[in-house]
């Protein structure tokens, strides 16, 4: 299964929630990967600690060698030299470089977009890969909506945040229509949720009624996050026994029930 977690709007969680969801999905056992085309390298430095300098070990050798600006190896587009253990069992990383913004102009001209689902169709021992993308959609989180077959929205409650809904509800089902027929929008995630405001929970309902896809299980905001960040320890591994861990394995465990 390969899932990508996309919104067009920054900061709503995107890297959080792909670490955590994938940790889970390590610590029960699977062989999970975390693809990160974010040139942030947030997903990189949550899982490893930091970031990756060099690139050739990173995504971004991998689409400049679809581009055959340079050759390492003997497989062209293969990803195996690029996935990297974490110090968490069962759980790897293809790191995320700034190189992919310098890389994005030549890789349209050239219509390298279905090269990552071409690639990670072929790394058959993974149960679960989740994709990280950049907060916009331009080259890499269309190529990870096309390699992709579920997809999951995270969407923090305020008004801009259900305007730009709209327009990105839209955008995915262009992708469907003109790249991805089998792409399904698995659901709505409702981050940084609080119970105890009347803003959030109109929102929620409002979205509801309108018919979009919102999943039951929300994530609260809460300081252990940006802490679990600071120490690079998804939640399960660095509060397993917090509010916001069994808010995630609730999250993941509603997904999996599909």
């Amino acid at each position: 299964m390969r899932r990508v977690i996309f919104n067009q709007k920054g900061g709503v969680g995107k890297s959080t929630i792909t670490c955590n969801l994938a940790a889970i999905s390590a610590f029960e056992g699977k062989r999970t990967l975390v693809v990160d085309l974010d040139i942030q390298s947030n997903s990189t430095q949550y899982l490893l600690g930091k970031k990756e300098n060099d690139a050739s070990k990173t995504i971004a050798h991998f689409f400049k060698n679809s581009l055959g600006i340079k050759l390492f190896g003997k497989h062209e587009n293969h990803l195996d030299s690029l996935i990297k253990e974490t110090p968490f069992a069962n759980l790897f990383v293809i790191p995320s470089h700034a190189d992919l913004e310098s890389l994005q102009g030549r890789l349209e001209s050239r219509y390298k977009i279905f090269k990552l689902k071409e690639a990670l169709e072929e790394l058959t021992d993974f149960d679960e890969i989740y994709i990280d993308t950049p907060p916009l959609l331009n080259f890499y989180s269309q190529s990870a909506l096309i390699a992709a077959n579920r997809c999951l929205i995270p969407f923090d409650c305020d008004a801009f945040a259900k305007d730009a809904l709209y327009s990105l509800m839209q955008s995915l089902s262009e992708v469907k229509a003109d790249h991805n027929e089998n792409l399904e929008i698995e659901g709505i995630i409702v981050n940084q949720y609080q119970n105890h405001a009347n803003l959030p929970a109109q929102l929620v309902a409002e979205l509801i009624a309108e018919g979009h896809p919102m999943l039951k299980s929300k994530i609260s905001p809460s300081v252990k996050v940006r802490e679990s960040h600071t120490h690079s320890q998804p939640l399960i591994h660095y509060a397993p026994n917090h509010k916001l861990a069994d808010e995630f394995r609730s999250l993941y465990n509603e997904i999996h029930q599909k």
